[in-house]
């Protein structure tokens, strides 16, 4: 999304953990920047530029205190905040307290206190990244946003597992929705803010090589299958334009598996284990 965002000419601010990531993406918006792409200078880096990194943690309150004076002080404020960062889990709850189900039973039988303790810590990384960082984002910024720009928007970059509940992915989709129920809940509080809610499928990158709960990808190869990420950026811009609250994609699957998951929730069930190739023990 930053470099669709360069490209149009906008100013950029990028937030993320690791400098030399950043420092990469914020090198390439400046060469997107119109002024380079008519031959001219690219567009600035730093404190009073087009493109400006920020390393800084999300879940931070902080960091993000920290990052909205910089805000203030270079640009006088904001007019669009986009919400995509989070973290991966990738294993049915029970294996991640160290319970292993085969044929109705789990082996062991119970779960060890410091099994249950295991699952809570994992909880408790999963809701860091997927409900406290949108929180903090959220209290930091909706002030600047509402008192500053003429035309506020805010996104969410969620996932169809928050509206689907997907097995395996119990405590990504649960902390993905409570982030979601939270935007939702925001957009009726602050009227005067356009919220877009993302909701894509599978998407292509690295995101799942880092998942708190140390679980593997069991669907289809997402670089191969996923949605591409210039895709799903192009179509969160351009329904953050339209003032559209929510965008599933794929439209067709997301929508229809949405609804049908209301009317007969079985066979939703059923295609949610196939994709994640689950077989209930």
């Amino acid at each position: 999304m930053a470099h669709e965002y360069a490209t149009a000419g906008a100013r950029v601010c990028i937030v993320g953990r690791r400098e030399h990531e950043l420092n990469a993406v914020a090198d390439e918006c400046a060469s997107l920047h119109p002024r380079a792409a008519v031959g001219g200078a690219p567009g600035e880096r730093g404190s009073g530029g087009d493109t400006f990194p920020v390393v800084a943690d999300f879940t931070s309150p902080e960091d993000m205190v920290a990052l909205r004076k910089k805000l203030e002080e270079r640009w006088s404020g904001l007019d669009t905040l986009v919400v995509c960062a989070g973290v991966s889990a990738l294993r049915p709850l029970l294996e991640v307290a160290g319970l292993d189900r085969k044929h109705g039973e789990c082996s062991p039988p119970q779960a060890s206190a410091e099994g249950v303790q295991h699952a809570v810590d994992v909880a408790h990384a999963a809701i860091r990244g997927n409900y406290i960082g949108p929180l903090v984002c959220a209290v930091t910024f909706i002030p600047l946003l509402s008192s500053t720009s003429a035309a506020p928007s805010i996104a969410l970059i969620s996932s169809l597992g928050a509206v689907i509940p997907p097995p395996t992915r119990t405590l990504y989709a649960s902390s993905k929705a409570s982030s979601l129920a939270l935007y939702q809940a925001l957009s009726v509080e602050h009227p005067t803010i356009k919220f877009t809610f993302v909701i894509p499928s599978t998407v292509e990158g690295d995101f799942r090589a880092s998942a708190v709960d140390g679980g593997k990808v069991r669907e289809a190869d997402p670089n191969k299958h996923g949605l591409k990420r210039t895709a799903v950026a192009k179509r969160s811009i351009q329904a953050m334009d339209w003032g559209e609250k929510f965008v599933f994609m794929p439209w067709a699957f997301g929508r229809i598996a949405h609804f049908l998951y209301w009317v007969t929730p079985s066979i939703v069930e059923h295609f949610a284990a196939r994709k994640y190739n689950f077989t209930p023990q």
